[in-house]
């Protein structure tokens, strides 16, 4: 069993335990502010470097490539060399692929550098969770966990307002520029402060060649989806096919293919999929419509969209505890068909229609009906594996996530009907915009009703025990009693408290590879 490198258990108002906190959440928070800048500064970005519609869609899914493909390798490194190591090493990766993305003379050079912010991201991200996890004491695990979630939620908040005023104020390059002193801070504080852990039972070699074949069958299917090329893309496929058969036969593979003998984890990460899927197509083209089409500045395109992050800040941990009471079967029902419906008003979104009229209702629809969706998905995901592939599931779902985006928004230009090549005018777009985001409702209805005929309400009663924590013998001081004033601490910090507790004893696990994506990619773990 997995146990804890550090000499003593941090402790939630030590010294220590908050250095540890203010490390993994600005870590985390420099890719999660990542995913909600960037779309905001796509028009200007576009403009400066003369970059046509498919470069645009390279800058997204060349971070998403890399971080989709290498996640799971990224979550292996740090069990195997340290995750303090590992996730210092990502840092350093991520804060000078977001310099190089700041001075990038031409879209062909930023790509490059989206790439390596994405492999540096794929080191960085599994190590900020699994060292909390990992350090703190278990009656204080939750708590810990919980104020991540919500700090990080905070972090993602200002995205988009941040994104757009760097954009309207100085220049699109500002968006990575900033990276570069946030990864200074978060360096000394990893150096400084953080606790080293790692795996000790973990056996076998890095799984180099699963992640060779991965990472190149995924990058030709974009590159076929975007450049509309068949043959790269069936050569793709068949990489992507190799890659499973690898994993098959290896020994100690980076992807373990049986965890998919469960039939509600293979459900959810198939309702992952296609959610995130439809939520990653319509999301990369609001920002552009409400600048080209709609004449909003950056900064006011920003604020436009803050009602996602906002409603999911207030509503995702009430969204887990109503997962918990009531199972997670109609949530993970309703939640989609509530997103598609979101999702169909956005065709109202058109030159000469106001704020409050289109934009705001679409939003506000489409964000209630996510914030009561990603918290039960996540825990059902996680709950649905065997307790020796917990770590696993979470990484699973999260590199499945982040491939629905991918191919979601590689997709795009074939489903808008736009001409390969051809720029897009102002028009063009918004008619291309409706037909995407009637695609991506018909998407998410789909995920709707998977979630209505294959996941079980009872799903979440079953949970494993986590491996990573602490023996359930050494977390006996904590009282059963307790165990409400735990999950009342996590849900007002913002992380949705899922998981019934076997035998009466908490365990606790948010997978190393967490948190899952959405808008403000809130992780949800587990007690």
């Amino acid at each position: 069993m997995q146990t804890l490198a550090a000499p003593e258990p941090l402790r939630f108002g030590s010294k220590a335990g908050r250095w540890a906190l203010i490390g993994t959440v600005l870590g985390s928070g420099m890719t999660m502010l990542d995913g909600t800048v960037v779309n905001i500064a796509l028009p200007r970005l576009r403009d400066d470097l003369d970059a046509d519609f498919a470069g645009l869609q390279w800058v997204i899914n060349g971070y998403t490539l890399a971080l989709a493909s290498l996640i799971l390798l990224g979550g292996s490194l740090g069990d195997r060399l340290g995750r303090r190591r590992i996730f210092t090493i990502g840092v350093v990766w991520f804060t000078l692929a977001s310099l190089l993305c700041a001075l990038s003379p031409s879209v062909e050079l930023l790509v490059t550098a989206r790439v390596l912010q994405g492999i540096g991201g794929a080191l960085l991200v599994p190590g900020s969770l699994a060292m909390l996890q990992a350090s703190f004491h278990p009656d204080d695990r939750a708590r810990a966990i919980g104020a991540w979630s919500g700090l990080g939620g905070v972090t993602t908040a200002i995205g988009p307002f941040l994104g757009g005023w760097l954009v309207d104020a100085a220049s699109w390059r500002w968006i990575f520029l900033i990276n570069v002193p946030l990864g200074a801070v978060v360096l000394y504080v990893a150096i400084a402060h953080l606790p080293e852990t790692s795996d000790p039972t973990v056996e076998g070699r890095l799984d180099l060649s699963g992640a060779f074949l991965g990472a190149a069958g995924l990058a030709a299917i974009t590159y076929g989806f975007i450049e509309r090329s068949f043959p790269i893309g069936v050569v793709g496929a068949a990489l992507f096919a190799a890659f499973l058969v690898a994993e098959a036969r290896q020994r100690h593979p980076m992807l373990t293919l049986s965890v998919f003998r469960s039939r509600q984890f293979s459900a959810a990460n198939a309702v992952t999929f296609v959610l995130y899927g439809g939520l990653g197509m319509a999301l990369f083209l609001v920002g552009l419509v409400l600048q080209d089409s709609m004449g909003y500045a950056p900064l006011e395109a920003g604020i436009a969209t803050l009602p996602i992050t906002v409603v999911m800040l207030a509503f995702s941990a009430r969204a887990g505890g109503l997962a918990r009471r009531i199972g997670p079967r109609i949530p993970m029902t309703l939640g989609p068909l509530t997103m598609a419906a979101g999702l169909a008003l956005m065709v109202r979104i058109e030159p000469g229609t106001s704020y409050v009229e289109s934009v705001l209702p679409a939003l506000l629809v489409f964000s209630a009906g996510l914030a009561f969706t990603v918290a039960p998905l996540t825990a059902t995901a996680l709950a649905a594996a065997d307790a020796r592939h917990a770590g696993l599931a979470s990484g699973v779902n999260n590199a499945v996530a982040r491939t629905g985006q991918l191919l979601a928004v590689a997709l795009i230009p074939i489903l808008a009907g736009f001409q390969a090549g051809e720029p897009v005018a102002a028009d063009v777009l918004v008619d291309g915009f409706h037909r995407v985001a009637l695609v991506a409702a018909a998407a998410v209805a789909v995920a709707g009703l998977l979630s209505w005929a294959f996941i079980r309400s009872d799903v979440l009663e079953a949970a494993p025990a986590e491996p990573g924590a602490l023996p359930v013998t050494d977390a006996a001081d904590v009282p059963v009693p307790d165990r409400d004033k735990v999950e009342d601490d996590a849900e007002r910090a913002g992380a949705p408290v899922l998981v019934a507790v076997p035998h009466g004893r908490p365990t606790y696990h948010c997978g190393a590879t967490a948190p899952p994506l959405a808008p403000t990619e809130t992780p949800h773990c587990r007690t």
